[in-house]
């Protein structure tokens, strides 16, 4: 026997192999099981092959991924890691054989698999790099670039700063470190909440591995073998919140076509040969699409081409050159995903072991936060940022002219703690050198408020900040209501509720509701003003890029700034919050609803199901409790916390945690959602980690 697979009463899977090597085969084996799916949805998400079973709307994703050469960049990570680091690749080909025997049965669990005629297909080693990069291709928002080229172009260049806010799907993460000097037990308690779309199945797969030589709980991504972001060995404990770093580039290419394939201009002043091939794309239902995949010196080229956009047109005002936009990011770079950090994470047995293995984390760029059993605290940056010129990072620059290259790599920041607590939350701070935009301080200035209300904290009491709804976000909004003249009676009791409001987003509220409808017709007047016509209509690009490029959008995530900024193109705001006041009530019925009437949760799926109904949520945009949605387009939260965690450093079973639905990713299993109810009221499962309280599902 090397290895056996446990369950716990809400289907956490508990695995124990006499090896690490073992561990991982187990590893894979169980996930197969519980997301055979998911992982087979990734899989081929990465490879760009997901149009051939879930049809055309998958396609853009498709034609970006075979550009991006994301399949390629996973072989060659594989192939170095293998060459560097022999025992971490075995582990992982352990990993990989184990999903390849589980996913069979896994299939013949997972009705999606009959729904569309998909069969499961075979793993090779370097599926679990392409599934990273895949998750976190947009995870760093290289979109935005785009964005802010197209809003500097129309607006001036006072434009970045008035729409500096995060993008679709970026921010919205909470953690928090207290000390030992601040808890009740003398040790360190680390909690948080990772923030993503929510998925069904859940991005974030709780598991425990247990072997001679570690015992690990935390929260794993299925199809990655380990632990890689939220983990406690029970003498340590580690969690992250996206950096907000910015880390990957966009160059403008000059290309031509010649008789032998593609060159592009070199900032040398060279014509070189750019890499070259065609790959085709299959779609479900239609016929399948020819891609041209085009490399430079600087990366592959996602957009564009020669000849610029199809049908020759280009993104902007721009006609000369066409075109073609390369990005370069660090794992296409270095050959180098970082997976070399996962087995030394699960072996760490103080925050100085974590500290180490870190050093070798390449992306998403982190804040990670560690403490461990003898009183050591951690809190640093980990990941891979390029050191180059400041307009790199702000948007696309031009690959023939010289001065844009990468000179080597930012240093690692590292922080303390204030009063004994250190908070993050994608808020300028610690990497505040690695970044262009970060999200606003209000999660992180309420954290910092709660923890401050009591001198010693316990593990028990920490799921009561998770769940804060105070909107510190809605002043600018409110303050501009109560500036205003006399206003008609039914307008005028609009204002006197809402000025009396709590700011509290909670879900049976109806004066937040009220607020969400005050709120939403000013995002769309302001988006409909003039004076930003010439954004309305987003540039031609591939249709996967668009939700970054959309105007009303980033009018709603970056409102607190237009409403605040001393000028905003003439627009008069006290008017246009006026007439959004007299809108919201000529509706008589805006003062019977209740914010989570349409607050409600919006998981994405593979296969979406019009007709499942789902609760109603607390929380909004700027609260602690990150429930997103986006103002003036709809209030259906689509991200959200993908996970909720309190590691305790005095006793690991004292901590807690939770997922958005369950740990099965099998539509009918007890397991699929038996955990939906709590997180909606906040509450977590145990941890527990004694193989005599569990029931044995199986030897492997």
């Amino acid at each position: 026997m090397t290895g056996e697979i446990f369950r716990d009463a809400w289907g956490i899977p508990h695995l124990r192999a006499d090896g690490v090597d073992e561990l991982a085969r187990v590893q894979g084996r169980v996930t197969a099981l519980d997301r055979a799916w998911q992982l087979e949805v990734e899989r081929h998400r990465a490879r760009g092959t997901s149009a051939s079973f879930l049809g055309a709307e998958s396609l853009s994703w498709d034609v970006l991924v075979r550009r991006a050469r994301l399949d390629d960049t996973a072989r060659r990570c594989f192939a170095a890691l293998e060459r560097q680091d022999p025992g971490t690749a075995r582990w992982i080909r352990a990993y990989v054989d184990g999903v390849n025997e589980g996913l069979a049965e896994g299939a013949r669990r997972a009705p999606e698999f009959a729904r569309t005629g998909l069969a499961p297909g075979s793993w090779e080693p370097w599926t679990p790099f392409g599934i990273w990069l895949s998750v976190h291709l947009l995870f760093a928002g290289f979109p935005a670039k785009l964005w802010r080229e197209q809003a500097l172009r129309h607006l001036g260049p006072e434009a970045a700063g008035l729409f500096a806010t995060d993008g679709p799907g970026t921010s919205g993460s909470n953690g928090w470190l207290v000390s030992g000097e601040r808890t009740r037990t003398g040790r360190a308690i680390i909690a948080g909440d990772p923030h993503r779309f929510i998925e069904e199945p859940g991005v974030y797969q709780q598991i425990h591995l247990s072997c001679p030589e570690f015992d690990v709980v935390g929260l794993a991504v299925p199809g990655v073998p380990g632990i890689a972001h939220f983990g406690h060995t029970g003498s340590v404990a580690w969690a992250i919140t996206n950096a907000m770093a910015d880390y990957q580039d966009l160059y403008r290419e000059r290309l031509r076509r010649t008789g032998a394939g593609v060159e592009a201009l070199d900032p040398d002043g060279v014509w070189r040969r750019a890499g070259r091939h065609t790959e085709t794309v299959e779609v479900a239902g239609e016929d399948p699409v020819e891609v041209e995949v085009i490399e430079t010196a600087r990366g592959p080229v996602i957009v564009g081409g020669p000849e610029g956009l199809p049908g020759g047109t280009t993104a902007g005002d721009r006609e000369d050159p066409p075109l073609a936009l390369a990005l370069r990011h660090p794992p296409r770079v270095t050959e180098d995903l970082g997976f070399g950090a996962l087995l030394p994470l699960l072996r760490a047995r103080r925050v100085a072991d974590v500290d180490r293995a870190l050093d070798a984390w390449t992306e998403p760029v982190n804040v990670v936060q560690a403490a461990d059993t003898e009183g050591g605290l951690l809190h640093r940056v980990a990941g891979k940022v390029p050191v180059r010129p400041t307009a790199n990072r702000l948007h696309p620059v031009p690959a023939w002219e010289p001065g844009h290259e990468w000179r080597g790599w930012h240093g690692t920041p590292r922080g303390g703690l204030t009063d004994g607590v250190a908070v993050m939350a994608n808020q300028r701070g610690l990497a505040m050198p690695l970044g262009v935009e970060f999200a606003a301080p209000h999660r992180a200035d309420r954290i910092t408020a709660l923890l401050a209300e009591k001198e010693h904290w316990s593990a028990a009491e920490m799921p009561g900040i998770h769940m804060d709804t105070y909107l510190a976000s809605a002043a600018p909004l409110l303050d501009l209501l109560a500036g205003l003249g006399p206003l008609g009676p039914a307008a005028e009791h609009v204002r006197r509720t809402l000025l009396a409001w709590d700011r509290r987003m909670d879900a049976d509220s109806a004066d937040a509701a009220l607020y969400a409808r005050v709120r939403g017709a000013v995002v769309r007047r302001l988006a409909a003003h003039p004076a930003f016509a010439a954004l309305a209509v987003p540039p031609a690009y591939p249709d996967v890029l668009l939700p970054w490029l959309a105007l009303l959008p980033r009018v709603a995530f970056a409102l607190e700034h237009l409403l605040r900024a001393d000028d905003l193109y003439g627009v008069d705001r006290a008017e246009l919050v006026r007439a959004a006041v007299e809108e919201v009530a000529e509706d008589t019925t805006a003062t019977a609803r209740a914010w989570g009437d349409t607050h409600r949760l919006a998981p994405w799926r593979a296969l979406p199901d019009p007709a499942s109904g789902e609760p109603g949520l607390s929380g909004d945009h700027d609260c602690v409790l990150c429930t997103s949605a986006v103002p003036g387009l709809t209030d259906l939260s689509a991200r959200g916390p993908a996970a909720r965690y309190v590691w305790d450093l005095a006793d690991r079973e004292a901590g807690r945690w939770v997922v958005p639905l369950g740990a099965s990713g099998v539509p009918g299993s007890p397991h699929h959602r038996d955990q939906l109810p709590l997180w909606l009221r906040g509450e977590l499962v145990p941890v527990l980690t004694d193989f005599t309280a569990f029931q044995k599902e199986t030897d492997v």
